[in-house]
């Protein structure tokens, strides 16, 4: 049984057309690739067709699982959340008891992950730690410095 994957339209779309690339472009270029190195003699020592081999393997694998993952895909409807308590693609602020310092981040299923764009995956474990909580909860999260704890300050469908 395959792990439900939940994700936003964007990046459902994003998933959509990288699949897409690799089965247009990406499997012509490892045709192209075989081919070349098929004309280039002796398949017996050809390090270069079974390189092209092994890199077309790897783009059959790569196809099949991204296949797979959009199999089982959850599309979550920004508009429909509850703010309750911290939940997947919610936006959560918290601030760090320590030092008092405030961030905001939107939790995400792995796949769209980004945190140069405060995007957070919910099995992070920031984003474990978050989950289910409320505002004016503490989070404890563990990390490789030790502990940290969380204050939820604010949680919303939409960035603050």
């Amino acid at each position: 049984m395959s792990q439900i994957t939940y994700l936003t339209q964007e990046g459902y779309d994003r998933l959509k057309g990288e699949l897409e690339e690799m089965k247009t472009t990406g499997r012509k270029e490892m045709a192209m690739a075989i081919a070349e190195a098929r004309e280039k003699g002796d398949l017996s020592e050809n390090a270069e067709y079974d390189a092209a081999k092994d890199a077309q393997g790897m783009l059959e694998m790569k196809i099949n699982e991204l296949e797979k993952t959009l199999a089982n895909v959850r599309i979550l409807d920004e508009s429909q959340l509850d703010t309750s308590k911290v939940i997947l693609l919610v936006y959560v602020t918290i601030a760090n008891e320590k030092t008092g310092k405030e961030m905001t981040y939107q939790l995400v299923s792995e796949s769209e992950a980004d945190l140069k764009m405060k995007k957070i995956s919910a099995s992070s474990p920031i984003g474990q730690g978050l989950l289910g909580k409320a505002v004016g909860d503490t989070a404890l999260v563990e990390t490789p410095s030790g502990p940290v704890s969380f204050v939820i300050k604010n949680i919303s469908a939409k960035p603050d």
